[in-house]
């Protein structure tokens, strides 16, 4: 389950490294490895922004992770933990600050100097300032502190728990130089596919949309050396067809769909294997709450009960992938024993919704992104709304026009959604869950345009306490709000599965399967 968005607004990129110049470097001077050792990987979309800032895909965040130096990186394995990295000491003063120490010697690309405290600061108060997509990451944030050229404090105006797990190790906590943006941008906004400057152990060598990214060693990295001399990364966004680079030799590491890992396991290869993951993600039905044919809640009530969920698992991932509760997925704190609306549904119940409401001869349009799984989703429902009537037309986009529907900053486009296929990655806290459907969100990521001040207030609260059990009430609470609306039908958390060439190279990943491309080691 990897064909996600992952909340970014979705800028629309920039112009292409034509030349392709390592910030500062002619490409000329960049370290090809034609000799060395190349790591291949399929990327299950294609690149839209390389500024952590403004990233629009989990999948720009496993390409920046390698460009950049972040406070702190998720821990490989299969417990989720972090390391530090940037910083050589993070220390909770107390509940609302954070104290920061950098390593020394840490350089930028280009010729801006190190980085420094007040890198860190520009970093994070720039997403603010500039309403970025990864706002919500930041919650409470405030501003940093400098206390000295290495040393600050991350000020919040109220507790933020999970600061550990999302904000410093994700996207949000990767350090920008400020001179270099300030300078590429004019007032700190986003550089698109153009960064000036890199501060991790790669540079980006070359990019050419729907073709390859071409990442290369840091002459200036001085930590500790990566595994591979360069990474080729090459967009598949049809995990088919990323199943089938794999099986060719184009690629030595991919995501394959659900409903081929017992092909690939009755069929082994010896230099091939097959890991699978619990995912984080989450799967899910929305409906735009503003649209005239959807406003009346009994019209979205009859359209959550005419889904039959394990229909829908059984077309779209042979079974394989579990029945969601809520947006929360197993193993983490608010997640749901079971679900309002059963599984199954109940046709004679949506029937009498429909009744209700007075409405006959419906019909709607259902978005979802190209990919197989995301389509296969939306013709089976489609199948089942038209057993109560409702006669759907599904259109599937490429990954950068589903990505605007529902934003207001790309058009008047999010006026005419009605349905949406979603499918989303997730981080190890619930509270990465929830921020998307605050009415603060509404025309950015939520686009069912859900409002409600208690879901708001509880996710405001639930950020600041401790508590699991506490927590998860809360939680609870919030997606039953979300579930009652009438806009929203959970379907899976999916799963990840992932195959890598044994003889070329040693895979490592998060817990949930997204690769770590740092940690990868030659076999």
């Amino acid at each position: 389950m990897k064909n996600n968005i992952h909340r970014r607004a979705l800028l629309k990129g920039g112009v292409a490294i034509g030349g392709g110049v390592i910030a500062g470097m002619p490409l000329s001077q960049a370290i090809w490895a034609a000799e060395g050792k190349v790591l291949k990987v399929a990327l299950e979309f294609d690149l839209v922004s390389l500024d952590p800032g403004f990233t629009t895909s989990s999948y720009e965040t496993n390409v920046t992770n390698c460009l950049y130096s972040p406070l702190s990186r998720y821990k490989p394995g299969s417990e989720w933990g972090w390391d530090l990295e940037a910083a050589e000491k993070l220390e909770q003063v107390d509940p609302t600050h954070i104290r920061f120490r950098l390593k020394k010697g840490i350089s930028f690309t280009g010729g801006y100097g190190e980085l420094t405290a007040k890198d860190v600061k520009f970093t994070f108060e720039r997403i603010i300032k500039h309403k970025s997509g990864s706002m919500d990451n930041l919650g409470p944030f405030e501003r940093v502190e400098l206390e000295d050229d290495y040393t600050g404090v991350v000020v919040f105006k109220q507790p933020y728990v999970p600061i550990w797990n999302i904000a410093f190790p994700y996207s949000s906590g990767l350090i920008v130089s400020e001179e270099a943006v300030m300078k590429a941008t004019k007032d700190g906004g986003s550089f698109g596919m153009n960064p000036p400057a890199f501060s991790g152990p790669y540079v980006l060598a070359d990019w050419k949309q729907n073709q390859h990214t071409l990442l290369t060693r840091n002459p200036e990295w001085s930590g500790p050396k990566p595994g591979f001399d360069e990474i080729r990364i090459v967009p598949i966004t049809d995990i088919k067809a990323a199943e089938r680079a794999y099986l060719a030799g184009d690629v030595d590491f991919a995501t394959i769909s659900a409903d081929s890992v017992q092909t690939f396991k009755s069929n082994p290869s010896p230099d091939t294997k097959i890991e699978e993951y619990p995912s984080l993600g989450y799967v899910w039905l929305g409906m735009n709450m503003d649209n005239p044919k959807l406003k009346d809640i009994s019209v979205r009530k009859a359209i959550q009960w005419a889904i039959n969920v394990p229909q829908i698992l059984d077309a779209a991932y042979a079974g394989q992938a579990n029945v969601a509760t809520g947006i929360i997925p197993p193993g983490m704190i608010g997640h749901r024993e079971k679900a309002l609306i059963p599984p199954e549904g109940d046709l004679a119940k949506a029937k009498e919704f429909l009744e209700k409401a007075g409405v006959s001869d419906l019909q709607l349009t259902i978005d979802c992104y190209n990919s197989g799984i995301s389509s296969v989703i939306a013709q089976t429902i489609q199948a089942q709304l038209v057993q109560i009537g409702i006669a759907v037309q599904v259109n599937a986009q490429d990954p950068v026009s589903f990505g605007t529907i529902g934003q207001e900053s790309e058009g008047d486009r999010w006026k005419e959604t009605q349905l949406f296929i979603r499918d989303d990655a997730g981080l190890p806290d619930p509270y990465y869950y929830t921020a998307w459907f605050t009415t603060a969100q509404v025309g950015i990521w939520n686009w069912g345009r859900f409002r409600s001040d208690r879901f708001d207030e509880l996710n405001a609260k639930a950020r600041t306490i401790e508590d699991p059990n506490e927590r998860a009430k809360l939680y609870y609470e919030m997606q039953d709000l979300l579930e009652e609306s009438g806009a929203h039908r959970f379907l899976t958390n999916g799963n990840t599965a992932v195959v890598h060439r044994a003889t070329k190279i040693q895979a490592a990943t998060r817990p949930d399967g997204v690769p770590l491309y740092l940690d990868f080691k030659p076999a």
